[in-house]
């Protein structure tokens, strides 16, 4: 079963950075998408950031609002793992952030979403 490995969660103080990292546990056949989600308590989940990895629109980028200027995706594809760079943190950032991936497994498999289990941010000073 493949799975979404988060990693790189903590405790940061307002104006401080930290980088998420996401690796996919397994060779799969093609990964679309790969995006970070982000849910603060409370709240519903939310897009932060995403990455096109496949098919026509490959290396097209997306940002939420809060994200644009502060937070990079990015995807190292020896490593399959994808990183999201997050400086100029601000309390409002608190949240359990998640990874999200849209894949075939196999070539005779349909394309899935998979999710993380999530990794907690927490700014605060």
């Amino acid at each position: 079963q493949v799975q979404l490995v988060e990693s790189g969660g903590g405790l940061v103080q307002p104006g401080g950075s930290l980088t998420l990292s996401c690796a996919v546990s397994e060779w799969v056949f093609n990964i679309y998408i790969m995006a970070w989600y982000r849910q603060a308590p409370g709240q519903q989940r939310e897009l932060v950031a995403s990455m096109n990895t496949g098919g026509w629109n490959s290396g097209r980028i997306n940002y939420t609002e809060s994200a644009k200027g502060r937070f990079t995706i990015s995807r190292d594809l020896s490593k399959n793992t994808v990183d999201l760079q997050m400086n100029s943190l601000k309390p409002e950032d608190t949240a359990v952030y998640y990874c999200y991936a849209d894949l075939k497994t196999s070539w005779n498999t349909a394309r899935a979403d998979y999710w993380g289990r999530g990794t907690q941010v927490t700014v605060s000073s």
